[in-house]
């Protein structure tokens, strides 16, 4: 039996007095049914990630925070992946390893590009619930694009007051029905056999207490795959139920289900990648495989208790089971100690976030002051099996064998923050912040034989996360802001499961890590659009790093310190009224500072050295679009994306070299009374560049690289009823 207890007082960067910024955690979105309007003199310059879409909130919140709306994901988009349309936001380092059984890489600031799978480092929420498990696990499948309304991406110290997993926030709304009643069908086809299609209806009913809206979509996605053994096929189904109970208080139901089949293409050599991009031999000889399925449902209950008083509650809960056959040799499995290659996953998941916010004033200061409680619990059982049998003497690769590992876990977190913002003057605004998140993890090691013995253990993390900002609105245009914070993250249960020493059990010597943030910035409203400028330093101690990545197997240990110092810039410009410009450029210097352990320990000289850049991370990302998007008749968009070198190793052996690709779409929109039909057709990596979309991290044999698609095309239409 193994015990941890890693714990840390509190250390504030401000003198005031403890108090928090009234950080809206995600909840309601802007357009369901509100309770009426109050009025009060609460502070107008307070930080809220679920923002309105407008350029006003982005220009008043004290943090680095971009906000894209629905239609940025739909115009002229096959709406698959979220790689499609985020590429405008600054900080943001969102790749597609054109691998559906692994998900998207998603970095912010550096934090989650180490994540073999997944989304690791970054919080994401979708209407509120969690896609982020409590040990900082995340996913993005389970995200129906055709129903986005808006997406918020905070970055920087702020994002520590939403717990385990500092690099950021990515905050999902999908769309609230309203009236009039609308139905809509959807088909896209694209290169390599891909093809999507889908049926969304929205609408509400009644104008008083009892209204209720909804929006319901369900879709399909099929596809060949850019690579040898990359097929793979998604349905997924989103829906969204308001009732307003009465003139104070409103119920919304959530559900969402997704169903995913995905063949595993895996890495390749950077001879395999210049020889044949699309091969997979290794994949193919092991049928690497997962199959995932997960339903969840959350209730939101939202009060108007006062004119001053507001009451939210959010439960939710849901399952997700996970097989994944792995390219794992039998030779490495004839030791007892293998886990085998083969990994069945079943996960429950509940949650409830209880949060009061009051509106008032301290003397002649006016305040906003929130309160809450956040717990969050998984339940995990994790069985491996041999990922091959012995028939008549003939072994069989990628098929289910004897059962190797089974253990039951258990995460869950309890954090309690508080939270306010302080209107000291009519354009100073101080806010401020802690949470207190503590996450205890529990394992049951139920295959004990022999020559494996009792693996069970547990470990528990505390950390007190605090953070504060001033913001000055130098005029109604122009605001800027300086803030700091410290963050946390713990090991995922993925990331304690294997030692980097190939031994059995759990690696409990993986510690979580810490991060101090300060961050200046800027943002100036110009004309009709906005500019917006970061600049930040991010020390970390104790970094979760890749140990080594064999036979489909990854295992981590902490690095020393790290440094993180970047320039994030940002313009969205409106001429004309239909004609719109985005830039985006980010300058990303992320090092070691002292000397790191690599694969196992410094005794055999496999050391990180200083200076060293963390692999994963681009240094510099450009992005520019331009596009003409009337209402009615043809509309047109350019978009090009520019990556610098990003080195696949901590000892930066080797680089993925920078590439610059560009797109094209055009398409025609049609209206016949309640009738709209959209066609178009859209061209990406239009100059056929050969570049890696993404890479392995640290990968043992070599095989860091997944190449991207070359020149590929699709089209679609969209044909919509309104019921009036």
């Amino acid at each position: 039996m193994t015990t941890q207890v890693i714990n840390a007082s509190p250390r504030f960067w401000f003198s005031s007095t403890l108090v928090c910024f009234s950080l809206s955690l995600p909840g309601r979105s802007a357009a369901e049914p509100t309770p009426p309007e109050k009025t009060h003199d609460a502070p107008t310059q307070t930080l809220i990630v679920s923002a309105p879409r407008s350029g006003l909130a982005e220009l008043n919140t004290p943090a680095a925070l971009s906000v894209l709306t629905g239609e940025d994901f739909r115009q002229a988009k096959p709406q698959v992946n979220l790689s499609e349309s985020m590429g405008s936001v600054p900080g943001l380092q969102i790749q597609n390893r054109q691998n559906y059984a692994q998900d998207l890489q998603l970095s912010v600031r550096g934090f989650g590009a180490r994540s073999m799978y997944g989304v690791r480092g970054v919080r994401i929420y979708v209407d509120g619930i969690p896609a982020t498990m409590p040990d900082g696990q995340g996913q993005t499948s389970n995200i129906d694009l055709s129903s986005v309304d808006k997406v918020e991406v905070l970055r920087g110290p702020f994002s520590a007051l939403y717990g385990n997993a500092y690099g950021g926030v990515v905050n999902v709304d999908t769309v609230t029905g309203s009236q009039p009643d609308k139905i809509e069908a959807v088909l896209y086809t694209g290169s390599y056999g891909s093809w999507r299609y889908g049926v969304k209806a929205t609408g509400a009913d009644g104008s008083q207490a009892g209204d209720v809206n909804y929006a319901v979509s369900t879709t399909r996605f099929t596809t060949h795959g850019y690579r040898d053994h990359s097929d793979a096929r998604k349905n997924l189904g989103n829906a969204k139920l308001g009732v307003r109970i009465n003139d104070v208080s409103t119920l919304t139901l959530l559900i969402n289900a997704v169903d995913i089949t995905a063949n595993d293409p895996g890495g390749l050599t950077e001879d395999q990648w210049h020889d044949n991009p699309r091969q997979a031999t290794r994949a193919e000889q092991f049928n690497t495989r997962k199959t995932l399925t997960q339903t969840q449902a959350g209730l939101r209950y939202q009060r108007q208790m006062s004119d001053n008083d507001d009451l939210s509650v959010m439960m939710y809960a849901g399952e997700r089971d996970t097989t994944q056959y792995q390219a794992m040799p039998v030779a490495t499995q004839a030791n007892p100690l293998q886990a085998g290659g083969v990994i069945d996953l079943t996960r429950h998941y509940q949650g409830i976030d209880t949060r009061w916010t009051h509106r008032g004033a301290l003397g002649d200061v006016p305040l906003t002051l929130t309160g809450g409680l956040d717990y969050e619990t998984m339940t995990e059982q994790r069985k491996g099996y041999e990922n091959y049998t012995l028939n008549n003497g003939v072994t069989e690769l990628g098929t289910q064998g004897n059962l190797r590992r089974n253990e039951h876990n258990l995460m869950w977190s309890l954090d309690p923050y508080l939270q306010s913002a302080w209107s000291l003057t009519s354009r100073l605004t101080l806010n401020a912040g802690v949470r207190f998140s503590h996450v205890q993890f529990d394992s049951d090691d139920r295959y004990i034989t022999a020559d494996n013995g009792d693996d069970s253990g547990n470990a528990r993390y505390h950390r007190w996360l605090p953070v504060g900002s001033l913001s000055y609105a130098v005029t109604d245009d122009w605001n800027a802001y300086l803030s700091a914070g410290r963050g946390f993250e713990t090991p995922t249960i993925n990331e304690l499961s294997y030692r980097p020493d190939n031994q059995p059990g759990l690696n409990y010597a993986l510690k979580p890590s810490t991060s101090n943030t300060i961050e200046v910035g800027s943002k100036a409203r110009i004309g009709s659009g906005l500019a917006t400028v970061a600049l930040f330093q991010t020390d970390t101690e104790n970094e979760i790093v890749v140990a080594d990545i064999s036979n489909g197997r990854t295992s981590y240990t902490n690095a020393g310190k790290t440094r993180r110092r970047g320039l994030e810039l940002s313009l969205g410009q409106q001429f004309a009224e239909d004609i719109q410009l985005r830039l985006a450029w980010t300058l990303l210097n992320a090092t070691y500072r002292t000397r790191a352990c690599g694969s196992s320990d410094c005794s055999d000289g496999d050391a990180i050295a200083a200076g060293n850049r963390l692999p994963g991370i681009a240094r510099n990302m450009g992005y520019a679009s331009l596009a003409w998007s009337p209402p009615e008749g043809w509309y047109a968009g350019l978009e090009v994306r520019y990556m610098s070198d990003i080195d696949v190793d901590d000892e930066n052996s080797q680089q993925a070299p920078a590439y610059t690709v560009a797109a094209l779409d055009t398409g025609y929109r049609y209206v016949l009374g309640n009738w709209l039909m959209n066609l178009y057709g859209r061209v990406d990596n239009l100059f056929d560049r050969r570049y890696a979309g993404s890479v392995i991290v640290n990968e043992i044999n070599g095989r860091y690289f997944e190449p991207a698609a070359g020149r590929n095309c699709g089209g679609g239409v969209s044909l919509a009823y309104t019921f009036q």
